[in-house]
């Protein structure tokens, strides 16, 4: 089974093609900053992956993903080679995404990218809860209600 499934951010606009088939078929190609789960010192606290998708999938990249918004990618990791303009053979390994979604929403990635100026920084920890979740203030460790 070859599936890949990301949350993370866009580090720059999608970049978008057309084919050159009598169908033209829209390509879009991006990466997502994936936050590291564990971080060591001295060691990147983010893993960028280079995704593409096809068709109906990169014309909605098109419209409406943007630079430093949060989404969720799912899709399949292809590895494909090619020869250099010195001839030599280069390898690319990145995600055929089939699936993109936004992970955020609209109010909170605008109030974040005004707040940053526009700016994307993978350091930087959100400063307010996202908009429809909330903090867990208790512990399990202190429920007493639990029958085990």
């Amino acid at each position: 089974m070859n599936k890949v499934i990301l949350l993370g951010r866009l580090t720059k606009d999608p970049e978008i093609r057309y084919s050159q088939s009598a169908e033209p078929i829209c390509v879009a190609r991006y990466t997502v900053a994936v936050d590291r789960r564990f971080k060591k010192e001295g060691e990147p606290d983010a893993d960028f992956i280079n995704c593409v998708s096809f068709r109906r999938t990169a014309e909605f990249v098109e419209r409406y993903i943007k630079k430093g918004m949060m989404v969720s990618v799912c899709g399949s990791l292809t590895v494909r080679s090619y020869d250099d303009n010195t001839g030599q053979r280069r390898w690319i390994t990145e995600v055929s995404a089939e699936e993109v979604n936004f992970a955020e929403s609209r109010a909170a990635y605008e109030a974040r990218m005004a707040k940053s100026g526009g700016g994307y920084s993978a350091q930087a920890p959100p400063t307010a809860e996202p908009e429809g979740f909330s903090a867990i203030t208790q512990s399990i460790d202190e429920d007493d209600d639990l029958p085990f």
